[in-house]
């Protein structure tokens, strides 16, 4: 196989052949931008020299060791957030980021709390998803103590310590999902709404956005008693074939955080699509299956890559700074998808 010449990677990376000149033997300053697709393209072709222009690129930016602690390895929304976090940690121009993605063995205190520690001791900043545990905030104090910045993600928690919630605006979003029911059901009826654990503050506040529109906007509709999935779809399949056995009036369904695929495969065993109004959250195969089939009228969807993005700057940004900061919430403005937009 022939081995990539200098022509081929200015092909490659869109610039010329004296611009790939610059950038390997730094004779004359090249855009950072411009010096990362150089790089990015000799990785991509295998160019021989791929060492020395990581070395031209990298030598004079500050490098920063991230960390990111995420929940459930194998659901699809978890594995497409580990991708944004390493495309955005690649994208930054003005820092080499080290990123270290983990995953607890489970969504205990205990499990959580190790894992911390354990990316505390080799990292300069975290951001995680977790529930809200005592225990979580006191490894979080311990963190903060050390000049360890956390981020809380998706779902808030120890607030007052973390340095910044960021994710979307979790009331809305439980108040869109009741809009969209109350729009949509043929006549009013009874509505569930699902939570993974009370313990997410995200979840929480999803239900009481969703009970607090139908309250003051649609009261002819009747929202059950709300029901603990743990975030699984087989719990979330049972649950689903049981109320629409107990209530042979219930019209809409609202998943507030994981195990919609089991209210998915519920509704469609029962050929209830288009009959009952399902709201998920994220856009996943699952759902945009739903929503090609007539199953899930709307997934309500976290902005990934610009969380990512912000994500990265917020975290560098505390690292630099070193003063303490007001704990801040950033509310990025969520993605609504419906069957005409997919």
């Amino acid at each position: 196989m022939r081995r990539p010449t200098i022509s081929d990677l200015a092909r490659a990376s869109g610039v010329s052949i004296a611009t790939v000149d610059r950038v390997l033997n730094g004779r004359h300053r090249v855009r950072e931008e411009t010096a990362r697709r150089v790089y990015d393209a000799a990785q991509s072709i295998g160019y021989h020299a791929v060492g020395l222009i990581r070395q031209r690129v990298f030598e004079d930016l500050p490098q920063y060791r991230l960390a990111f602690l995420l929940q459930k390895p194998m659901q699809p929304f978890y594995q497409a957030f580990a991708r944004e976090i390493e495309t955005a940690a690649r994208a930054v121009t003005s820092a080499r980021i080290q990123a270290q993605i983990d995953f607890p063995s489970a969504s205990t205190p205990a499990a959580i709390v190790e894992k911390l520690r354990a990316l505390g001791a080799r990292n300069q900043a975290i951001a995680l998803v977790a529930p809200d545990y005592p225990a979580v905030t006191t490894a979080i104090e311990e963190l903060k103590e050390k000049g360890i910045p956390v981020f809380s993600l998706l779902s808030d928690f120890a607030s007052g310590v973390r340095n910044a919630y960021i994710g979307v605006n979790n009331r809305k979003v439980g108040r869109t999902a009741a809009w969209a029911i109350a729009k949509t059901a043929r006549v009013p009826g009874k509505v569930a709404c699902f939570v993974g654990s009370h313990r997410f503050h995200g979840h929480e506040l999803r239900e009481i956005g969703f009970r607090s529109y139908f309250r003051e906007n649609a009261p002819e509709f009747d929202v059950v008693d709300t029901l603990i999935n743990l975030d699984t779809p087989e719990i979330t399949h049972e649950a689903t074939l049981t109320l629409l056995q107990k209530h042979p009036d219930l019209v809409g369904i609202y998943v507030c955080g994981g195990g919609m695929e089991g209210a998915i495969s519920a509704i469609r065993e029962e050929n209830l699509g288009g009959r009952i109004v399902l709201v998920v959250n994220e856009l996943t195969p699952d759902s945009k299956a739903g929503l090609a089939d007539d199953i899930v009228a709307m997934a309500i969807g976290t902005p990934l890559p610009t969380l990512c993005k912000e994500l990265m700057v917020l975290m560098t940004g505390a690292i630099k700074n070193c003063e303490t900061v007001a704990p801040g919430q950033f509310f990025l403005p969520f993605d609504i998808h419906i069957s005409e937009n997919i």
